[in-house]
């Protein structure tokens, strides 16, 4: 070994390379998963489309504190781990591009460069140029999948391999890594102090380090695509949980019209003008669900929805067997609550607790402020639903109405929310919910 290189490496033990190598391991793992923790780094990382300007953020975000760690290295004896900037420089290009790579490896090595490190510059950005291309031909799903070991069993890639002759972008990407680092390797024992990398004697431990180099970037990327697979899940819960409230929603509207229509159609004979006041009423409750609405809406137009339902029922019973009240605090009218959460909660009550009374009966609606929830309850003076226990809404013959609104309310508010229901025969049914109190921004 030349005297030069000897100089140069002066000071670095067998036992510090091998500290050295592991060390470096926890660095990466470190500013990996403190990167993963950053809202804003998530959100760039992670978005399927950026812009020159969010994606030179992002770039900032990694090679900033990386090149802090090259500055580390410099100024710190025998803190070879803090530089990382050749392994940054292959994760820029398998991630971001050659463009964007050879910009960040250029900005890794100007620590080096103001070192008198002068070629760290050029073989940084030639690294992320010749990784942003090597990242174009595997693909990005290669790239979250790649790991430093081809397989946990070798006789099982070999046969694999035989069985089906095809290139393994996996075994690309690990030879070409090794490749780049050994190359690293030669260029600083030609040129001591153009260029940093840990030179061994012995070639185990050279070995050991040119290894080192695709599990490093091995780490970084299985701690990202953690989080992305988690993302990735979060994202997928949110759209089920979205389609599985927009089937309650729909299971809601058909059973709605059809009773409605029932209703009609047993008074277009004997009282056709109440028939046609029922049908302008649904019609106009018709056009309002078919509107786009949100999954909230203000009390104030749920109880107007409500309102328009209770004007057909009345008509359908006569204004002297099926009464309406209210008890509505105002404070509640603005507070955010599920849209058509009180219309089958009414039905409920007409149709298996009013109807089966010769009399009829009154449908009390009430709605109180507590706190931070807001309490909404739905009575009757009916005949009640027998010595069914609480529970008996969620067996079968129990209105489709009553179950999809407390599915609604797991699905929206989980274990925030109440739904409790009292009956006794003869005497009628109180349903009552309680929720968070949400209002408006500016309310």
């Amino acid at each position: 070994m030349p005297g030069s290189v000897a100089r140069y490496i002066d000071g670095v033990t067998t036992n510090l390379i091998l500290i050295t190598l592991l060390v470096k391991l926890g660095v990466v793992a470190s500013v990996a998963s403190v990167l993963a923790r950053v809202t804003t780094f998530r959100r760039l990382f992670f978005a399927e489309r950026r812009t020159p300007r969010q994606t030179l953020a992002l770039l900032a975000f990694i090679v900033v504190p990386l090149a802090l760690g090259v500055w580390v290295r410099i100024r710190v004896p025998n803190f070879l781990a803090a530089d990382v900037s050749f392994e940054a420089s292959i994760l820029l290009g398998l991630l971001l591009g050659p463009g964007w790579a050879m910009l960040g490896g250029m900005a890794l090595g100007v620590p080096a460069l103001l070192h008198s490190e002068y070629l760290a510059v050029p073989f940084d950005a030639a690294v992320g140029l010749a990784a942003g291309s090597l990242g174009r031909f595997v693909g990005k799903e290669e790239i979250w999948s790649f790991t430093p070991f081809i397989d946990l069993s070798l006789y099982r890639w070999v046969r694999r391999i035989l069985s089906r002759p095809r290139t393994d972008r996996q075994f690309v990407m690990l030879f070409l890594i090794v490749a780049a680092e050994m190359c690293r390797d030669w260029v600083a024992r030609e040129f001591p102090h153009r260029l940093f990398a840990v030179l061994a004697g012995p070639l185990w431990l050279q070995a050991l380090v040119w290894l080192s180099a695709p599990i490093v970037v091995g780490i970084a990327l299985k701690v990202w695509n953690a989080l992305r697979i988690e993302l990735k899940l979060e994202e997928q819960k949110r759209l089920l949980l979205e389609a599985r409230l927009d089937a309650l929603q729909r299971q809601i509207n058909p059973h709605f019209l059809f009773n409605t229509l029932n209703s009609i159609a047993s008074l277009v004979r004997m009282k056709p003008e109440l028939a046609r006041e029922m049908t302008v009423k649904l019609a106009n409750i018709l056009r309002a669900l078919l509107k786009d609405h949100d999954t909230y809406v203000p009390l104030r137009h749920e109880l107007s929805f409500t309102d328009d339902y209770l004007d057909i029922e009345v008509v359908r019973f006569g204004a002297d067997k099926l009464r309406v009240e209210k008890e509505i605090d105002p404070r509640t009218l603005e507070v955010m609550v599920p849209s058509i959460l009180l219309q089958p909660l009414i039905e409920n009550s007409i149709k298996h607790g009013l109807e089966p009374r010769i009399h009829g009966g009154t449908v009390t609606l009430r709605s109180k402020l507590e706190g931070d929830r807001v309490r909404i309850e739905v009575a009757d003076d009916g005949v009640g639903m027998g010595n069914r226990p609480q529970s008996g809404i969620r067996r079968e013959g129990a209105g489709i109405g009553m179950k999809n609104v407390q599915e609604r309310l797991e699905v929206l508010y989980g274990d925030e929310a109440q739904f409790n229901v009292v009956s006794n025969p003869g005497r009628g049914t109180l349903v009552s919910i309680e929720i968070p109190a949400n209002l408006p921004e500016g309310v």
